[in-house]
């Protein structure tokens, strides 16, 4: 439910409106009969609505009877019949909302540009028509708010799981539009409804970049054919001089002196700005043109505008609550971040769930951690797995080090056991993984209770962190330092040295340490973000979230009244 403005100050209605807008602003402008088009225009039926703004679009139109009633109805944005200045400010915030990744023509850009033209050019608009202009200004700015507060496309509708505490629903629309208005600071209030993180407002600027960039891109080969093997620097290739124009373009490599090199050769000078290339992609930074790094580098101004517009949606779904200590995982960066007050203490990276098997995006507490883990197998993979692998050869349990259990904890002799009658549905134990370096889990797990039983941990299989595509595992989240992260949980637990901490891994022995503090870990999904130096980082939308959430974006408008 909305609350009023001047009831936020307990200033009664009248007073409110003589303090905010008193008599002597308005008394050298006629307005005339526009209050009473914008009462009609307001409390008309939906049929009438539907026919004056063009098929019902106006979409706060309960907030602007409030608005406009506390203020008898006389227009906010206009001077002499003709747009204000804060007016032209709101009209030029509206262009520049594809900045933030948003479609200005949702904020009825059409309609006031047609208006707009009109009245500049000294023609007079009717009353109707004024009374028109202010209301579509006003909801502009509240719809324009609203996105820029909390996204314009909300993460239920998507089919992939989103599941991090939005923002409380309402910001005070109201107060801001009345503020703008009063203390004539219109962007001064939509901005103050940006994502209070650095990295917005870094996205925002790179989008701005890719912007003016997509005017210089129409020349450029975007579209160079993938070879059967991975160019290595001495080969010859015909696509080598339209690569070589994108990573001067992107200015990964300086332009040629002239007649340095052969134009179809793939030099050693070229190959540095590949890999400076790679490196921005979230690619290996070996230098080789593959499939993947040609893939990256077809990517044109518009495909990265694209990228950076679902991105910076997904900021705006998250809370405004600022964290001291917090534990972050990017899954398309397939990376763990501990960030204390703003500082990265530990960077590592990390193994997230296959395509098919997808790490869920969402909070929670980490509250306590495992040494020397045991490792129950999970029914997913119990099904998938380890049943088939055992039906197959029943050696397979003793080469893993797995126990068959009852669900009393009880050992069952595994050749007691009818195989035959045994399917994936049917298996009536549980299996157990001893602790060891063996394990699944490593020598150590981090947990944050949560519905999707999703953890971090250990793993043996070290090599897979060299990998560059590392979406490996079922859905938990493997990280390459666990003993660091282990050694900065338990910082403030002097007796948990860095000797008792590896005795404690590699004992063989399950131990639990509880956590003196919680630790919010977020879990969160981005293909594209601009870092404290202001590189734009790029990743492979590993999952296939990106398209369908620029779709929604995309989509014009439904009837929100």
């Amino acid at each position: 439910m909305s609350i009023p403005f001047h009831h936020l100050f307990n200033i009664p209605g009248t007073l409110f409106f003589l303090i905010f807008f008193p008599f002597s602003a308005f008394s050298e402008v006629s307005y005339q009969d526009t209050p009473m088009e914008i009462r009609a225009l307001l409390e008309g039926d939906e049929s009438q609505v539907s026919m004056e703004f063009q098929a019902g679009r106006i979409y706060s139109r309960s907030y602007l009877l409030t608005f406009y009633s506390e203020r008898a109805f006389l227009p906010g944005w206009l001077e002499e019949s003709k747009p204000s200045c804060e007016a032209l400010e709101l009209r030029l915030l509206i262009q520049q909302s594809k900045f933030d990744g948003l479609v200005p023509a949702d904020y009825h850009l059409e309609q006031l540009n047609f208006l707009f033209e009109r009245s500049l050019s000294d023609e007079i608009l009717t009353e109707k028509e004024l009374a028109k202009m202010d209301i579509l200004l006003s909801d502009a700015f509240m719809l324009l708010a609203k996105h820029l507060y909390q996204g314009k496309v909300h993460p239920e509708h998507l089919e992939g799981i989103w599941d991090i505490q939005s923002k409380e629903d309402d910001p005070r629309l109201l107060e801001k539009l009345n503020l703008a208005l009063a203390k004539q600071n219109v962007r001064q209030q939509l901005f103050s409804l940006h994502p209070k993180f650095p990295i917005y407002q870094r996205m925002r600027q790179s989008l701005k970049k890719y912007y003016e960039m997509e005017q210089a891109s129409t020349g450029l080969n975007w579209k160079n054919p993938v070879p059967e093997e991975p160019l290595e620097p001495g080969q010859a290739a015909t696509q080598i001089p339209a690569i070589r124009d994108i990573l001067i373009f992107w200015k990964d490599l300086e332009n040629y002196a002239q007649g340095v090199g052969e134009i179809e050769v793939y030099d050693s000078l070229m190959m540095e700005g590949v890999k400076r290339f790679q490196l921005r992609n979230g690619l290996l930074p070996d230098g080789k043109l593959g499939k993947a790094t040609i893939e990256a580098l077809n990517q044109d101004p518009k495909a990265l505008i694209d990228k950076a517009m679902v991105n910076m949606e997904r900021l705006r779904w998250l809370p405004d609550t600022t964290l001291q200590e917090f534990v972050l995982v990017n899954i398309a960066n397939y990376s763990m971040d501990y960030i204390r007050e703003r500082d990265t203490l530990l960077h590592s990276n990390a193994i997230v769930g296959q395509s098919y098997r997808k790490t869920p995006v969402f909070n929670a507490e980490m509250s306590y951690l495992v040494f020397s883990p045991t490792w129950t197998v999970p029914p997913t993979i119990l099904k998938n797995d380890v049943i088939p692998a055992v039906k197959k050869d029943i050696g397979y349990l003793a080469v893993k080090r797995m126990k068959i259990l009852d669900f009393s904890g009880r050992e069952i002799d595994p050749k007691a056991i009818n195989w035959s009658g045994i399917s994936r549905n049917n298996f009536p134990y549980m299996v157990r993984q001893t602790p060891g370096r063996h394990n699944a889990l490593g020598l150590v797990k981090f947990m944050f209770p949560n519905k999707y039983n999703v953890y971090i941990h250990d793993t043996p299989s070290r090599e897979l962190f060299f990998r560059a595509d590392r979406a490996l595992s079922s859905g938990c989240i493997r990280i390459q330092k666990p003993f660091e992260l282990a050694q900065l949980l338990l910082s403030d637990q002097p007796l948990w040295n860095e000797e008792r901490i590896r005795n404690a891994m590699e004992s063989g022995k399950e131990q639990t340490v509880t956590l003196k503090k919680k630790i919010p870990v977020i879990i969160l999904y981005l293909t594209f973000w601009s870092d404290g130096a202001f590189r734009e980082n790029i990743r492979r939308d590993i999952y296939s979230r990106d398209g369908e959430l620029l779709k929604l974006l995309q989509l014009p408008l439904i009837h929100e009244n």
